[in-house]
């Protein structure tokens, strides 16, 4: 063998090591490794913008587990999330789940505030308190569209006492 195609060979092992590295790191970071060990509980949501399979559940900013299941109630049109906890995190029943934003391009998670209560939820329970997303660019556009009315009113506020 040359030098050259020593040298080749070389550089395509590297590739090969680096994409096998990449590769498991990604599979790390998706959540989709929590399954194992892991047991579910779920929760219903009235929105749930932002949240995918995958996106992480977390307990005081940590993450202790993963959205793994989502599916639509035909009834009442609510989502319900399918959440796979860490089997070493043990959740209160009184605990509250909440779809955190994560920022303004639209990601999100569930964030679980742990309750007070002795009773932990076990594998196939739900997490009966929850807050759904907030609507940010609804928000933004109801407030800004709440000033440019207040705008064309009088600037006395008590108006001709």
């Amino acid at each position: 063998m040359t030098r050259a195609g020593f040298f080749e060979t070389l550089v395509g092992v590297f590739v090969v090591v680096v994409a096998i590295m990449f590769m498991v790191y990604a599979y790390g970071v998706s959540g989709a490794n929590v399954g194992r060990d892991a047991y579910s509980v779920d929760a219903i949501f009235g929105r749930v913008d932002g949240v995918t399979l995958g996106s992480e559940v977390r307990i005081a900013g940590m993450k202790v587990g993963a959205v793994s299941g989502h599916t639509l109630d035909q009834k009442t049109y609510e989502a319900r999330l399918k959440l796979s906890i860490a089997s070493d995190i043990k959740v209160p029943e009184d605990s509250v789940a909440k779809i955190v934003s994560d920022g303004v391009l639209g990601g999100a998670h569930v964030a679980i505030e742990p309750g007070a209560s002795d009773v932990m939820l076990i594998d196939g329970e739900a997490i009966t308190i929850t807050q759904g997303s907030v609507d940010l660019l609804g928000l933004a556009v109801q407030a800004f569209t709440n000033q440019s009315g207040k705008s064309s009113e009088s600037a006395d506020p008590l108006g001709d006492l």
